[in-house]
């Protein structure tokens, strides 16, 4: 099958998988050939991606998967290999979450998004750090 990540800006990697592993809102989401259709809401966290070639890891944050005739296309903000993370980036993106004004509801939930985003980010960093 193959993975299709796209950002705003350009088409970041299309490769031929063996298995996917995707980060929903809600948690993670394998995906095999002959998977059945679906779209699904990504969060943010680790989209890896095996393959005869060898496993791949990304960070990737927000955005939609589709998985059809299997073809995985991921429509993202952002993505970045995870062993391009720096630590001492995802801590300031973090602390920038963390300042954003909470005063409407509106403004919580994009706090309570960008601080988990910035939390996912921080962890992933960590594990290519080590």
């Amino acid at each position: 099958m193959k993975c299709i990540v796209v950002t705003p800006e350009k088409t970041v990697l299309e490769k031929e998988a063996t298995f996917v592993v995707v980060p929903l809102y809600d948690g993670e989401y394998g995906i095999a050939l002959d998977h059945t259709p679906v779209v699904g809401r990504l969060g943010a966290g680790e989209l890896r991606i095996e393959s005869k070639d060898g496993n791949e890891t990304w960070f990737v944050q927000g955005g939609f998967v589709e998985v059809l005739n299997n073809v995985v296309t991921l429509l993202t903000q952002r993505a970045v290999e995870i062993n391009r993370l720096k630590v001492a980036d995802a801590e300031k993106a973090l602390e920038a979450a963390m300042a954003k004004p909470v005063q409407t509801d509106e403004l919580f939930l994009a706090r309570s998004a960008a601080v988990d985003a910035a939390r996912n980010e921080l962890r992933s960093a960590k594990k290519v750090a080590h």
